[in-house]
């Protein structure tokens, strides 16, 4: 029988308790369905250490021993902020020899204070993005994806792509049919694509001030299929069509057509998701008329066609 992997989780004060317990329930349930994997939590000196939420979490060991780990995984958390440069150049010695290597959230900071980001594509929470292109400029920082591959190297974005992350490693190590045993289990899906995007449209767009508008917002999201034309939406607003779309451009941060587009697109994906809809039947509900522009809008904003999408949930 093959060695266990060894799945190590770095903890540090500060770090942000779901970077480290999503991960190692997704590792832990891969074990219990015949998985081998050996999930341990190390720290620098084997001391308690307290979460950004407050919460205190024993490590296992210390990382001195646990230096030779198959995976490591480096969660975020508000103590990345103030890296402990102890557990910096541990991660500059040890990290290129780990096969593999994983940072959560803004996890990826602490990646990049040792070097091991440098040349490389990687990610991170949405709203640290700019702060670590601009921190460490030999870094090619991606603000879209998931979670992002670079040869040994996966970064994630914001707490919850961790999980979705560790469902890919899973997947890639034990097959489909684990993963999606564990997504259900932990009652969620299998597993956002990596180059899905890292927000809904109503958490990347602002609400609208003024009724009307607030109003055309929810309209859209309630009825994809709808005409959610510039002309249609304005008379709805009691607005002309010019009056329309400079108001909700300056109230909601996007044009109107881009707005729609992207409602379009993620109740499109809710449909497939649930798994009881067509790709035709899909496509008529959510406003696309046909098979082909829902398949065209799919793969220019997710990188993969609504049939391969509905595969993996």
């Amino acid at each position: 029988m093959p060695a266990a992997q060894q799945v190590v989780i770095v903890v540090f004060d500060g770090v942000q308790s779901l970077d480290v317990t999503g991960p190692l329930e997704v590792f832990t349930g891969a074990s219990a369905a015949g998985g081998r994997y050996e999930t341990r939590i190390a720290g620098l000196d084997g001391l308690p250490v307290r979460t950004s939420s407050g919460l205190r979490l024993l490590p296992d060991v210390t990382l001195a021993a646990a230096e030779n780990a198959d995976l490591l995984v480096v969660p975020g958390g508000d103590g990345t902020r103030t890296n402990d440069p102890r557990l910096v150049a541990w991660l500059r010695e040890h990290g290129p020899r780990a096969p593999r290597l994983m940072s959560v959230c803004t996890g990826a900071f602490l990646l990049a204070e040792a070097g091991l980001l440098d040349g490389r594509r990687a990610t991170t929470h949405w709203d640290k993005c700019a702060s670590l292109a601009r921190r460490f400029p030999q870094v090619t920082v991606d603000a879209e994806p998931i979670f992002v591959r670079d040869g040994a190297i996966w970064t994630s974005a914001g707490v919850t792509a961790g999980i979705d992350l560790a469902l890919a490693l899973v997947e890639a190590d034990l097959g489909r049919d684990v993963a999606l045993g564990i997504a259900r289990h932990l009652v969620m899906f299998l597993r956002r694509p990596g180059g899905q995007r890292q927000f809904s449209v109503q958490l990347a767009a602002q609400v609208a001030a003024r009724d009307p508008l607030r109003e055309i917002q929810r309209y859209a999201a309630e009825h994809p299929g709808a005409d959610l034309s510039v002309p249609a939406l304005a008379r709805r607003a009691n607005l002309s069509p010019r009056q329309f779309s400079r108001a909700f451009a300056a109230e909601v941060g996007t044009p109107p057509g881009r707005y729609v587009d992207r409602v379009r697109l993620e109740a499109a994906r809710r449909l497939l998701e649930e798994g009881h809809h067509g790709v035709e039947e899909v496509a008529k509900e959510c406003g696309y008329g046909t098979p082909e522009a829902l398949r065209r809008a799919f793969v220019r904003e997710l990188g993969v066609g609504p049939a391969d999408y509905r595969e993996r949930f």
